[in-house]
């Protein structure tokens, strides 16, 4: 009877670990903010996407937070996978404050989600009509997210070969910030219609996920070491604040990861 309640317990834990995460702001040339995405995998993507889950949990799952999985999910394609990192790390570079998303493991953070329900909208109304979205308005495209950053990604790659004959992680920096640049701003055409997919939103999309990536908790695979939380002093979650909370000086807290709580 022991041993069947202790089961319970630590299949009740590890299925609350995989329904919840959180994410900070940050910031893309000076003022915009990411926002959160849950890891949950679809129910329909079968047991071997289910397993690749728990692996990622497990060994995200360090007294430090880091991430030490390398082994990708969605991206299949070295070319599909270098674009994306590189455009991740133009969005959100390296500098004297920390590291940037390709060492935070912005997209191995990418990869887990467009495996998940958020790659498959499988939360979302995905039916007709379909029209290209107001600023007021959320997804609205008859893609999934999945589908849609293939194209983008792709197309990314393709403008960068298009303009100067190589592949975009190959480009110098200033030309792969031009090229983002046209995308953020709509100036390039995915060859669809508008109401399925444009080049800005793409890109509000790919920034987005740049930013959850480097400030999600480690268990979603970026964020790695909780170097994203260390550079905002952010103390991830710990257990108590109670030593602290009559005291009006500035405490320096180590983060702890959701994974690390009660280790």
């Amino acid at each position: 009877m022991a041993n069947k309640k202790g089961s319970e317990k630590e299949f009740s834990r590890r299925d609350f670990l995989k329904t919840t995460g959180a994410a900070t702001g940050g910031i893309i040339g000076g003022s915009l903010l990411g926002g959160l995405v849950g890891f949950n995998l679809n129910d329909s993507s079968g047991s071997e996407s289910q397993t690749s889950e728990d692996t990622a949990s497990e060994e995200s799952s360090g007294s430090n937070g880091g991430t030490t999985d390398n082994a990708r999910m969605f991206f299949h394609n070295d070319t599909d996978f270098d674009t994306v990192t590189a455009a991740m790390e133009r969005i959100f570079p390296e500098s004297d404050v920390g590291p940037g998303a390709e060492e935070l493991g912005c997209a191995y953070y990418l990869d887990g989600q467009l495996m998940g329900q958020y790659g498959f909208n499988s939360k979302e109304y995905m039916q007709g009509p379909f029209e290209e979205a107001l600023p007021t308005q959320g997804y609205q495209s008859n893609l999934n997210r999945r589908d849609y950053f293939m194209l983008g990604i792709r197309k990314l790659n393709e403008e960068a070969n298009s303009r100067h004959d190589a592949n975009f992680a190959d480009l110098e920096a200033g030309q792969m910030d031009e090229i983002l640049t046209d995308f953020q701003e709509g100036n390039v055409d995915l060859d669809v219609p508008s109401h399925t997919a444009t080049s800005s939103y793409f890109f509000t999309m790919l920034r987005s996920a740049t930013i959850e990536g480097a400030y999600a908790d480690p268990v979603y695979r970026g964020n790695r070491d909780m170097a994203g939380w260390k550079m905002k002093q952010f103390p991830g979650h710990q257990m108590s604040y109670i030593q602290y909370i009559e005291d009006d000086e500035f405490h320096e807290i180590e983060p702890l990861p959701v994974y690390g709580m009660g280790h």
